[in-house]
């Protein structure tokens, strides 16, 4: 096994998150359409019987669905919807818990894919009998009390217990086992947060930024708008029928200033805040769709070719997934993304359909709106209010319950209680007095997650890689912050360089995007990667490309 490591040609330059701060910025609302926000009625609920996805499907697109049939997935829909997990797996639990059924007993359709629309992911290749329970944390904002919570969740998961931050500023608990399963879902519930359509094919975990409400250079704060967003699409949390049968996954994220935090260019549909006086809140948002990695394609996001007003961001996003619902192909797994449906419908003619289903003519979006940036720019921090923002560099993301605790209490201690996660799977401390700053920094915890870490550290990302993902080819985050760490050992890097490790082609971990991209490839059956190999190509490519000097004690 080994990697193909590339210079990235997929690549346009994504801004890290700023590590110092300013003050609060006062949130700034908008009134949002209740009726567009309110979840719909979940069939089935009078009777008792569990919601059905396909029961909210076109005529159309149930016979799309059902004609799938060598699509594995949209067969085991079809069979039975995915929303049943949301019941059954407290059902499955109690079962388990009780003597009156084993893991032989249960469908594996049931365990190792319907089990994914409640959040919870069947590790039988790595960690048999264990599962990783994805959360929604829209934008990536949690509690030190949910932190702890968490902690709480990890504490009985033995060795795989363990927390992994991804790529859409979320966290990823380890270790689970479905005879608990029950009671972290309700668990969850009640500390504010949810697994319910985290995973197989839902809206995954919305996007934005790290510092908004606190970001001097930003349009606007969208954590209300994430926030409204995400219980109009998932119910509070508790699940929503009517997105349950999707075609595939989606990535939504909005972008509220020029930095692009949530990378809208690699996203599904993706909403680029621009300056417009005319507009409500004097901003408008683009809409670009279409960014995604695969095994078959990689294609970054490009312009519908129309720009919304803050009200009609939710309305446009519940009803472009209606019309991907209704419209999307299903027949080919790796042919049903969201830009396959916008392809087969035409950009202008999804376009329609969307403002369609919303009830409003065309004429109602405006144009796609240009705005010129000065190439110079570069993120200024505003100072002087006498409060900051702390970065605090995750290797890889990877984190431990204690860890997540440790977080929280510095959080409680010198901040405001709250956690913001990004996008690069680091950690950010926001509305950090000044004078809190020397006793916050001299922390046992900043030890191993640096404020400011060293310039291939602090770019590192990684998928889960094969400890825990059946897929991967080889293991990434463990070996990426090795390997990180004996490089950064040897090398003077001038700059900052961001190393993608992914460990299969579905690229979980980005690497066409990173500037040096490290993607899993087998190359000879059986022969592993070894340091011998890998630490002299990674070393090349360093000093070649990125001015990159040996160390003085290293050469010598």
């Amino acid at each position: 096994m080994n990697f193909a490591l590339h210079q990235s040609h997929c690549h346009r330059a994504l801004r890290p998150a700023a590590r110092a701060g300013r003050r609060s910025v006062a949130a700034r609302t908008a009134t949002v359409d209740a009726a567009a926000q309110a979840p719909p009625p979940q069939p089935g609920a009078a009777g008792g019987a569990p919601p059905s996805g396909l029961q909210y499907l076109s005529e159309a697109a149930k016979e799309r669905a059902l004609a799938a049939t060598k699509n594995k997935f949209e067969k085991v829909k079809a069979e039975k919807c995915g929303s049943t997990s949301w019941t059954e797996v407290h059902e499955l639990a109690a079962k388990l818990r009780e003597g009156t059924s084993t893991w032989e007993d249960l469908n594996l359709d049931d365990v190792d894919v319907r089990m994914k629309f409640a959040g919870l992911f069947h590790r039988a290749k790595r960690t048999p009998k264990r599962f990783m329970m994805r959360l929604k944390l829209p934008n990536g904002e949690v509690t030190s009390s949910q932190l702890r919570h968490l902690a709480g969740v990890l504490a009985p998961c033995a060795a795989d217990g363990c927390a992994d931050i991804t790529t859409r500023a979320n966290l990823q608990i380890r270790g689970v086992r479905l005879e608990e399963a029950d009671a972290i879902v309700a668990g969850l519930i009640d500390a504010g947060m949810s697994s319910i359509q985290s995973g197989m094919d839902s809206v995954r975990n919305l996007t934005g930024s790290p510092i908004a409400g606190i970001d001097p250079h930003e349009l606007l704060d969208v954590r209300p708008l994430l926030r409204d967003m995400n219980a109009a699409l998932f119910n509070g949390g508790r699940g929503n029928a009517e997105f349950a049968n999707l075609p595939r996954k989606i990535n939504v994220c909005v972008s509220p200033s020029r930095d692009d935090f949530p990378h809208t260019q690699i996203n599904d549909l993706a909403y680029e805040a621009v300056p417009d006086a005319a507009a409500e809140h004097g901003v408008r948002f683009n809409v670009l769709v279409g960014g995604y990695f695969s095994l078959k394609r990689n294609i970054m996001s490009v312009p519908l070719g129309v720009s919304l007003e803050y009200s009609q961001l939710i309305p446009f996003t519940l009803n472009a997934l209606r019309v991907f619902r209704d419209f999307g192909p299903r027949a080919d797994r790796q042919k049903t993304r969201l830009i396959w449906c916008i392809e087969e419908l035409g950009f202008e003619g999804f376009t329609a359909k969307v403002a369609e289903y919303m009830g409003v003519p065309t004429s109602a979006f405006g144009p796609h709106a240009h705005v010129a940036h000065d190439d110079a720019w570069e993120r200024r921090d505003l100072l002087g209010a006498g409060l900051f923002w702390v970065g605090a560099s995750v290797p890889a993301g990877r984190l431990q319950g204690a860890e997540l605790a440790e977080i929280a209490r510095v959080a409680d201690k010198y901040g405001d209680g709250t956690v913001r996660l990004t996008c690069e799977e680091n950690v950010l401390f926001p509305n950090v007095p000044e004078a809190a700053l020397p006793a916050m920094l001299a922390e046992p915890l900043f030890a191993k997650f640096k404020a400011n870490p060293g310039n291939l550290e602090r770019g590192l990302v990684s998928c889960t890689g094969s400890q825990f993902c059946g897929f991967a080819l080889i293991e990434t985050k463990n070996r990426a912050m090795a390997v990180v760490e004996k490089l950064e050992a040897a090398l003077d890097i001038p700059k900052a360089v961001r190393i993608h490790w992914t460990g299969c082609p579905n690229s979980c971990g980005q690497a066409q995007v990173g500037e040096q991209p490290a993607l899993a490839e087998e190359l000879e059956a059986g022969v592993p990667l070894v340091d011998e190999v890998l630490l002299p190509k990674l070393t090349q490519l360093l000093v070649e490309h990125f001015g990159a000097t040996p160390k003085a004690h290293a050469a010598a």
